[in-house]
C-alpha cells in the first residue's frame, strides 16, 4: 500500500506544486483562487464532456447512399 497523505502533485489549474494531503482544502488545487476559477469554467460550460454521437449501425457506404 503506498502512502498519499502527502504526495506532491500538480495544481489542475496552475501547475504550481502542491501537497495532496487530508487538512488541504483545495485539494487537488493549490489555492480557493484556482478551485474557483475551474469551478466557473464548469459553471460558464468551457469545460464539456464529449457526446458520443451514435451511429446507428450504419457504415460508411450506407450514409454514401
Amino acid at each position: 500500500m503506498t502512502d498519499t497523505a502527502n504526495r506532491q502533485i500538480a495544481c489542475p489549474q496552475c501547475g504550481a506544486p502542491t501537497e495532496w494531503r487530508p487538512d488541504n482544502p483545495w485539494r487537488p488545487f493549490c489555492s480557493e483562487r484556482c478551485k474557483l476559477i475551474d469551478l466557473g469554467s464548469w459553471a460558464s460550460e468551457s469545460y464539456r464532456i464529449p457526446e458520443e454521437t451514435p451511429d446507428h449501425g450504419l457504415d460508411a457506404e450506407a450514409l454514401d447512399a
